[in-house]
């Protein structure tokens, strides 16, 4: 298995995290976002049947969209989304042996982290990026405050209560990128709907975000 780069999530680092999407909607769902410029996916595995939708995506946007899994808790579980043709994996904590797996596995890992002490120690277990959580009480001071530690090369992704409108704030923080639950996927809303919402991160990417 060729490992995947961590590179490919810098041209639009956003993730929409999928919480909920069930197996016969995750292709028309996926499509529907991938559509605005999206190019990574999470399905947390607190989905119904979260590998079979991970298998079907993955199937249909195989070289347009990395997808993958979140609330990957277990070393097995790493392991069964890698079957499952994920690309990689996104847990709420930091899990130094998820973290080692999943590097073995050749997927992408980003754990999440709250403390500079979990920040350290995913970075030294081999993370690729971070994922800030939850970010909505950490704030962006709380990003700055943990910015000023931590490598300046390192990749961090606020999850949780980010919207198109604070988007700037966050980056002006430290922010490299974001996961995006419910703002952009609710179980129940059409792909029609869900593309819009994911539009409106993209728009706001761009118009926030500094030249690359």
């Amino acid at each position: 298995m060729i490992p995947v780069a961590v590179e490919s999530l810098d041209a639009l680092p956003l993730i929409a995290i999928l919480r909920g999407l069930t197996p016969d909607e995750a292709v028309a769902v996926g499509e529907a976002i991938v559509a605005t410029g999206f190019r990574c996916l999470e399905v947390p595995l607190n989905s119904p049947d979260p590998l079979e939708s991970i298998r079907r995506l993955r199937e249909a946007l195989d070289g347009r969209a990395l997808v993958g899994a979140g609330t990957v808790l277990t070393v097995a579980a790493a392991r069964e989304v890698a079957q499952a043709g994920g690309q990689l994996i996104i847990s709420p904590n930091t899990n130094t042996d998820v973290i080692c797996e999943t590097k073995a596995l050749g997927l992408l890992s980003l754990p999440g982290f709250f403390t500079p002490s979990e920040a350290f120690a995913a970075l030294d277990a081999g993370a690729d990026a971070l994922k800030l959580f939850p970010a909505e009480v950490a704030g962006t001071k709380g990003l700055k405050a943990v910015r000023a530690v931590l490598p300046a090369t390192t990749r961090v992704y606020p999850v949780g209560g980010v919207d198109p409108d604070s988007m700037g704030q966050w980056l002006a923080a430290g922010a490299s990128g974001f996961g995006i639950g419910s703002a952009v996927f609710k179980p129940g809303q059409s792909p029609e709907q869900v593309g819009r919402n994911a539009a409106a991160f993209v728009s706001a990417w761009t118009e926030a975000a500094p030249p690359r």
